[in-house]
C-alpha cells in the first residue's frame, strides 16, 4: 500500500469510527440531558453508546459479507477498540474542558458547537493512530479485508 492509499483507509477508517462515536454521544447526551443527569452518567452514557455504535457499524456488514456474529464481533473489537478509545478520550476531554459545554441543553448553539468541535478533535487525534495501525495491517485494516472480497 503507498502512502495515499494508507491515507484515505485511514481517514475512510476514522470517519466510520467517527460516525459511532458521533451517534452514541449525540444519543447518550440526548437520554443525558432528558433524564437531567449530572455529568459523570453523562459521560458514561455517551462512552456506552459511541463503543455500542461503533462496534454495530463495523459488524453489521460483516455480517452482510456472510461471516458469522462471533467472527464478526471479534473482527470488530480488534478493528476498532483502539480508535474508538482514542475519540472518546480526546472528544470528552474536549467537552469537559469547555465551560459549560456538558450541561448545554440540546436547544444550544453551545451543546452543538462544543459537540461539533470534540468530533472534529477526535478526528485528528485519531487519525494518525489508524494510519500506523492500517500500515502494519493491524486496526482497521482487519475489517477491510473482508470487505474486499
Amino acid at each position: 500500500m503507498d502512502n495515499g492509499s494508507i491515507n484515505r483507509t485511514a481517514a475512510s477508517a476514522t470517519l466510520h469510527c467517527l460516525t459511532g462515536c458521533a451517534i452514541g454521544e449525540v444519543v447518550g447526551m440526548i437520554i443525558s440531558t432528558a433524564l437531567k443527569w449530572s455529568t459523570t452518567p453523562s459521560v458514561i452514557i455517551s462512552i456506552v453508546l459511541a463503543f455500542f455504535f461503533g462496534y454495530f457499524l463495523s459488524v453489521r456488514p460483516l455480517l452482510r459479507h456472510g461471516i458469522n456474529f462471533r467472527k464478526a464481533l471479534k473482527v470488530a473489537l480488534a478493528a476498532d477498540t483502539a480508535s474508538i478509545t482514542v475519540m472518546e478520550l480526546s472528544d470528552n476531554a474536549f467537552i469537559l474542558a469547555v465551560p459549560g459545554a456538558i450541561n448545554a441543553t440540546l436547544s444550544s448553539f453551545l451543546f452543538w458547537i462544543s459537540l461539533s468541535v470534540s468530533l472534529v478533535v477526535a478526528f485528528l487525534v485519531a487519525f494518525p493512530l489508524n494510519r500506523y495501525l492500517i500500515s502494519r495491517g493491524k486496526g482497521h485494516a482487519l475489517a477491510h479485508q473482508y470487505h474486499q472480497h
